[in-house]
């Protein structure tokens, strides 16, 4: 099994010796260099981007009200109960009436649950926020074995 089918395998292997061969404000301006030397036929799995400076961003998107935990519970019931009525109109032949009843009850369930959760968080975050990770600098580093070659071909790779 290659690397690329398992990204977990390289996880317990040490990383080779590694150049940074350039540096960005922005991830997308990395991975912008990478797809170039992807196009050059640069032999990429050679390549890692890392960001430093990491810091935790929480983006706040607006206030939770027993409305919205309502029907944030109902989509995430009715997805789930899609499946599970997918599940049972697979198996059972010609029982699509699962797949409706089943949408229903989980967005039933979904609704009560998100509204106990939202009862018991007691008014102490009544927000909805979506967490991420941002870095202040990303680094495209290169194993050292093959960072000349994607400095040559960096010079050469057409900008966008």
């Amino acid at each position: 099994m290659t690397d690329a089918q398992n990204p977990l395998q390289t996880r317990t292997q040490p990383t080779p010796p590694s150049t940074t061969i350039a540096e960005f404000d922005t991830y997308e301006e990395a991975q912008a260099l990478v797809d170039r030397l992807s196009d050059a036929k640069f032999a990429v799995q050679h390549v890692r981007i890392i960001g430093t400076g990491l810091t935790t961003v929480e983006q706040v998107v607006g206030r939770m009200t027993y409305g919205r935990a309502a029907l944030s519970g109902a989509l995430g019931g009715a997805w789930f109960g899609l499946f599970i009525g997918l599940l049972f109109g697979l198996i059972l032949a010609d029982s699509w009436s699962w797949v409706l009843w089943a949408v229903l009850m989980g967005a039933a369930f979904g609704i009560v649950a998100g509204v106990v959760q939202h009862a018991f968080t007691g008014g102490k975050r009544d927000f909805a926020s979506v967490k991420g990770l941002q870095a202040a600098r990303y680094g495209v580093q290169v194993t050292n074995e093959h960072a000349a070659e994607a400095v040559r071909l960096m010079g050469q790779a057409p900008r966008a």
